[in-house]
């Protein structure tokens, strides 16, 4: 009966998840605003960026590229994450959700997989973006960096879900949103553009990406996404309540 239970338990826990997951999926695919206000959102950081600061073509791959892609990512992040969770806040959405039969902890679990598709997306567009303004081969490094901004982004997507519902009833939500955000992603933020500096440097030089270069920050990084993942599923519930 308790491994019954258990297992019940699990797939409630799931199939909530992917019923928060498949609404925002399917609003998103309905309006495409969060994807397209974003993309051309963090487009527009980067080129900026890019534009910004006149170096070398070598220079500019291992020192620009980094900033560039993270500060549009970082950006994008805060509009994915106020508009979602205003989507909430429209004609009481939100108290649908509380009140209804299902964890609190997946409401959390199917947002914060929604942000992490909307900001995959913008990635798409993103990175490729900088490395051709910043002249950076990314084939030789596709995949070191495929798992560094993935690390990265994770850990946005789940700290931003977390506190993004703390600002949800709030009037001025973005700025409050901006700056209780940025401070808490400042260790994932400056991991990730460390780690993608070491990759892009080794892309530069046409040698092989040391994992021992990268991999202490992606360890931090890994650390990261665990705690924000745990604090997540933990906390969520008692925000919703406060």
């Amino acid at each position: 009966m308790g491994s019954t239970s258990r297992s019940t338990k699990r797939v409630t826990f799931l199939s909530a998840t992917l019923t928060v997951l498949a609404k925002d999926l399917r609003i998103e695919l309905s309006t495409r605003e969060i994807v397209t206000t974003a993309g051309f959102f963090a487009a527009l950081v980067a080129i900026m960026a890019s534009l910004a600061f006149v170096t070398g073509a070598e220079t500019a791959s291992t020192r620009v590229a980094p900033g560039a892609m993270w500060l549009a990512i970082a950006f994008a992040a805060v509009l994915a994450l106020g508009r979602t969770w205003q989507r909430e806040r429209d004609e009481s959405a939100l108290l649908g959700l509380v009140v209804s039969p299902i964890p609190r902890a997946a409401i959390w679990c199917g947002k914060a997989l929604g942000v992490l598709g909307f900001l995959v997306a913008v990635e798409i567009v993103v990175v490729p973006l900088v490395a051709l303004l910043c002249h950076a081969d990314l084939w030789p490094v596709l995949g070191p960096l495929v798992v560094v901004v993935l690390a990265g982004t994770v850990g946005v997507a789940a700290m931003g879900t977390l506190f993004g519902a703390m600002t949800v009833r709030t009037r001025a939500r973005e700025l409050i949103l901006a700056t209780v955000l940025f401070p808490l992603l400042s260790p994932a933020l400056l991991s990730s553009v460390t780690a993608t500096r070491e990759i892009f440097y080794a892309a530069a030089s046409g040698t092989p990406v040391e994992m021992g270069e990268v991999g202490d920050w992606l360890r931090l990084l890994l650390v990261f996404d665990v705690v924000a993942i745990a604090g997540g599923l933990g906390l969520f519930g008692q925000l919703l309540e406060d």
